[in-house]
């Protein structure tokens, strides 16, 4: 097993999401890599959600803000300076969500501050609130894990920026979201990110590298990611345009003629079908669930359908089954079958 460690230097979302797909993409085998980075000022949404309902878009860009999208799935989150991200990329084989959340969880125990994973994807404090929240994705034979931890993340700008969904604000209260998450800072006032970089990194040795240590590699725009070769640093440069680009980030979101939102204990979905001749000329799926890619295998196995229930049950049923057979679910897909098959049945 090979261990690395990567640090961004730089607080450009699109560079530090170009980064990590980089180095998903080009993960040698029997490796794991622990690669942190920060964000200033940006909310970032997850691969299905739909940007205009997730975020106040103009207001965070006129006050000189960053909207971006990842590739994994989840819901929306506010990054600024007093927010350490990290993620862990490994191959399947190395693959364990156990022994990564180990590392973040005896990181933040090494600077006094017991805690534990509940829920579907939570970091809670031993008293229950939220400091931290994972996403997953799996594709090629790798892993990867990601998350963000609040250190001192200024919640004004966190509520000025957010927009929490009627369904979502109903199925939880608004009062117990807010009671429920907690600046690190508050249980240690010394905290600084520069603490809990070290406190991860050796974390990180001591769970995958025996205690030995490993020496971290600084990445930024001043270095020009210099541990890339010229045609891989070619298509890093494409890959930071991309996660930067209009059509990614936002993309094009039509008047649609149905649209329904529900929340499910996996996630909140928002449904819109255009239709013509009793054919569903376009689907498209917004969601904050885990699964990153239920939005698009979705979205596909409708598009051509006549609007007739049976029909589109059967196309619902199959998309879950070949999403299920591609890479591992964290929702049951039956389940989640059933839910959106009861969902386009309130539709039809």
């Amino acid at each position: 097993m090979k261990t690395q460690i990567y640090i961004s230097n730089s607080y450009n979302p699109y560079f530090n999401l170009a980064l990590e797909e980089m180095l998903f993409r080009n993960l040698p085998q029997d490796t794991v890599i622990l690669y942190l980075w920060q964000n200033q000022n940006t909310v970032v949404i997850g691969k299905s959600q739909n940007a205009w309902k997730e975020c106040r878009v103009s207001l965070l860009e006129a006050e000189g803000g960053y909207l971006a999208r990842r590739t994994s799935g989840g819901g929306a989150v506010y990054h600024d300076l007093g927010n350490l991200c990290y993620t862990f990329l490994a191959s399947e084989s190395l693959y364990s969500v156990e022994r990564q959340l180990k590392v973040i969880l005896d990181g933040v125990a090494a600077l006094g501050i017991p805690a534990h994973f509940t829920g579907r994807n939570d970091l809670c404090t031993e008293d229950g609130r939220k400091f931290s929240g994972n996403a997953f994705r799996h594709a090629g034979g790798k892993g990867l894990m990601h998350g963000t931890l609040l250190l001192d993340t200024d919640s004004e700008k966190l509520a000025r920026y957010l927009q929490v969904s009627k369904a979502k604000m109903e199925a939880k209260g608004v009062n117990s979201v807010r009671s429920r998450v907690v600046n690190l800072i508050e249980l240690n006032p010394d905290i600084t990110a520069e603490m809990m970089k070290d406190a991860l990194m050796a974390a990180f040795c001591a769970e995958y590298a025996s205690d030995s240590p490993i020496t971290p590699i600084f990445v930024g725009l001043q270095e020009s990611c210099q541990f890339l070769e010229t045609p891989e640093f070619e298509a890093f440069s494409s890959l930071v345009e991309h996660f930067g680009s209009w059509e990614f980030r936002l993309g094009d979101t039509p008047d649609f003629q149905a649209g329904l939102e529900r929340k499910f204990p996996w996630g909140l979905v928002q449904l819109a079908f255009r239709t013509s001749g009793g054919v569903i000329q376009e689907a498209r799926v917004w969601t904050d669930a885990m699964d990153a890619d239920l939005g698009t295998y979705i979205e596909e196995a409708l598009t051509g359908k006549m609007l007739d229930f049976p029909t589109l049950c059967a196309a619902i049923e199959g998309a879950c089954k070949k999403l299920a057979a591609d890479a591992p679910m964290i929702a049951d897909p039956e389940v989640v079958c059933r839910d959106l098959q009861e969902m386009v049945g309130e539709m039809v």
